[in-house]
């Protein structure tokens, strides 16, 4: 029983940590920005952050989601990606206390960050995606369900199928249709799902993405044939409850 609670709790503790991190990665990377070199400062004033700013969900909610210096707002996208990495680590560890749900939450937080900067810039950095894709292939090494084969057929058929895709619509249309960073996500995601949860994966993106659009459309804003959709972050949301799934199958 301990357990069961204990790995939640220290997963969840561990993407607060995390997301803290990978939410100034999402905010200073497109803009050219480093994230290793000097201390954290406000982007408004300029000013250092102290310990107190600092800690994750809490800080940005004592403060009203402002500096407290400036006052100018701070950016939301900290707190919302600190805590989904929370509960992203959270659910990690309650389907698999241990060093498996450790790996799954890595699996999400990656995912997580690929999806946040696909929202925001259109853009899957190939160093992200690389990441991603190799923290799957050890996975596999190190023999966690699905198998090492399974994984390398889903890498080269999720590429493929969306690389084709691409390039017949813009053999079609004249235009590109899908970002280059997609095929290649898709890849990573199939090193840690295995093949054959991969069309259940794009399904499930295709639905959300509709869903999107219906919701807007409901909104009162018009949807055509030109509008961007961001379908690497569609499938970053698809991949992760289908690593939870596939938990439940091989258990």
């Amino acid at each position: 029983m301990v357990e069961i609670l204990l790995w939640p709790a220290l997963l969840g503790l561990l993407g607060a940590v995390i997301g803290s991190f990978l939410a100034t990665l999402v905010i200073r990377w497109p803009e050219g920005r480093s994230v290793m070199r000097g201390r954290s400062h406000c982007d408004g004033c300029g000013a250092s952050l102290g310990v107190r700013d600092l800690i994750p969900l809490v800080s940005a909610a004592l403060a009203g989601g402002r500096c407290q210096r400036c006052r100018a707002p701070i950016d939301a996208r900290h707190w919302q990606i600190e805590l989904g990495c929370v509960v992203i680590g959270a659910l990690a560890g309650w389907a698999v206390p241990g060093p498996v749900g450790l790996a799954g939450a890595v699996f999400g937080w990656l995912l997580l960050t690929l999806a946040a900067l696909d929202i925001a810039e259109f853009w899957l950095p190939d160093a992200l995606t690389a990441t991603l894709a190799g923290g799957g292939l050890v996975t596999g090494l190190l023999g966690v369900e699905p198998s090492l084969v399974d994984r390398l057929i889903g890498a080269v058929s999720g590429f493929a199928v969306l690389w084709a895709i691409g390039a017949g619509y813009k053999r079609l249309r004249h235009r590109e249709g899908l970002g280059g960073g997609d095929p290649k996500l898709l890849g990573a995601i199939g090193l840690w799902l295995g093949w054959r949860l991969l069309p259940a994966v794009v399904l499930l993106a295709a639905l959300i993405g509709l869903a999107i659009v219906l919701a807007g459309m409901l909104n009162g804003r018009k949807a055509g044939l030109g509008d961007r959709m961001p379908l690497g972050a569609l499938l970053a949301i698809a991949a992760y409850p289908a690593w939870l799934f596939l938990l439940g199958q091989s258990s």
